[in-house]
């Protein structure tokens, strides 16, 4: 049995931001799941956003210590290569599983060293952006590993027969000493579009090769695509109903594209001019709550959410809310509103690493079973890849989620200059 389907939109906002020769375009992209609001992104000047991005680097300073090494990649701050990342991949048969080749850094890597690198997270607070020397080339439906030779299919597609039918797809496709990972959009799609997605893959790496050594180190070898042709790439599914966008320029560049991958989508493409679509549809009074650590659940119920650098503490509380029956149906009902709301909440302000949940207190097994289930079909929907690992001796529930690019607070808040931080302005 399918499960059922997110109804999605994706609103575009558009504006001109700076003065004079200053001025610079800022796109802001707002995704909506059953009419709420889950994710926010923003492009100004396609300089916000730098996974993706190959450079050619110069290794600055090898650590043994921390096992990793600084390269200079021509950002403000130095890039972080760990040692894992600065050898080839290698894998086992099953592709599930990599091998970790074991060796240390000042074996791997000598100061003044040049390297082809990729961003592979965003710089965060005084940490610079993390790179790998494994280079990935992300297309729609699968994504390219050019320097090894391997198959994988997205973990998030669970059907076995379908596993091995994308799976041959891609041997039939993928060049010689070449590697292919297909991605959750490709399930059900015909081998012609995957061996297309495969073939144009092939020949942007091919063109980009020659001109490597040409860019000065350091330097940028290749920038990721924009805002629009990422939300197109890696957003857009058969779940999106409806794009409203603020500029018709933005509309006809989405309707083209996407009619070439003939998505349904490009047939619900609005444009509404003249009026701001993040005040209308509510994002930016969304963001602002979800910049505060109390989060009010629709029964009265609410979560209090504390982050730190690498740990995440959400407090479950049945505030306003008195149910109706007992205790216990009290405490559950807060409980799964609650669960549901997290994984919206950690998606909205891409919150990352470990995460501890302490919800209101349960009698029986199976009331915590149909909490922790609740979450994890709620977490299932999130991009990002998650895991919820269970209720810890002392009753809390821990989960993982991965860090990718900056959370909310970090995008749309600063440091108060009063209180060294300890507050947010």
């Amino acid at each position: 049995m399918k499960s059922k389907r997110a109804r999605k939109e994706i609103v575009l906002q558009s504006q001109t931001i700076g003065n004079g020769q200053n001025q610079s375009q800022k796109i802001r992209a707002a995704v909506f799941e059953q009419g709420e609001l889950m994710e926010v992104f923003e492009d100004e000047g396609g300089s916000s956003h730098l996974v993706g991005n190959i450079y050619r680097g110069r290794v600055e300073n090898v650590l043994p210590g921390m096992q990793a090494a600084f390269v200079d990649i021509g950002l403000d701050k130095n890039a972080f290569l760990y040692v894992g990342d600065a050898v080839p991949s290698r894998f086992d048969e099953d592709e599930k599983a990599s091998t970790i080749v074991q060796d240390r850094i000042e074996n791997v890597l000598k100061p003044r060293q040049e390297l082809l690198v990729q961003v592979t997270k965003e710089p965060v607070g005084t940490k610079g952006a993390r790179i790998s020397v494994n280079i990935t080339m992300p297309g729609r439906y699968v994504v390219l590993l050019p320097q090894v030779s391997y198959i994988g299919v997205s973990r998030k597609i669970q059907d076995n027969n379908e596993r091995a039918r994308l799976r041959d797809l891609a041997a039939a496709s993928k060049p010689e000493g070449m590697g292919v990972i297909v991605r959750t959009l490709a399930e059900g799609i015909d081998g012609d579009e995957i061996a297309e997605d495969i073939r144009q893959l092939v020949a942007f790496w091919q063109a980009l090769v020659p001109k490597i050594p040409h860019v000065s180190v350091p330097g940028l070898v290749h920038k990721d695509v924009d805002l629009i042709s990422r939300l197109i790439r890696d957003w857009i599914n058969h779940d999106v109903e409806r794009i409203t966008v603020d500029h018709d320029e933005v509309g006809q560049i989405l309707r083209k594209a996407l009619r070439e991958i003939e998505h349904p989508a490009a047939k619900q493409i609005y444009v509404v001019t003249g009026e701001d679509l993040f005040e209308k549809y509510g994002v930016d009074d969304e963001i602002r709550k979800t910049l505060r650590s109390k989060v009010w659940l629709k029964s009265g119920g609410y979560l209090v959410i504390q982050q730190t650098e690498a740990l995440i503490v959400i407090d479950v509380n049945t505030g306003k809310y008195v149910g109706t029956h007992s205790l216990e149906e009290t405490v559950v009902h807060t409980n799964l509103e609650a669960a549901r709301e997290i994984a919206r909440q950690l998606r909205l302000r891409n919150l990352g690493g470990i995460i501890i949940i302490d919800f209101i207190d349960m009698i029986t097994e199976e009331a915590q079973k149909q909490v922790i289930n609740e979450l994890e079909t709620a977490c299932a929907q999130d991009k990002t890849k998650s895991q919820v690992l269970g209720i810890t001796q002392l009753g809390l529930v821990e989960m993982t989620r991965k860090k990718v690019g900056q959370t909310l607070s970090v995008r749309y808040t600063s440091p108060c200059p009063n209180c060294d931080g300890s507050g947010r302005v």
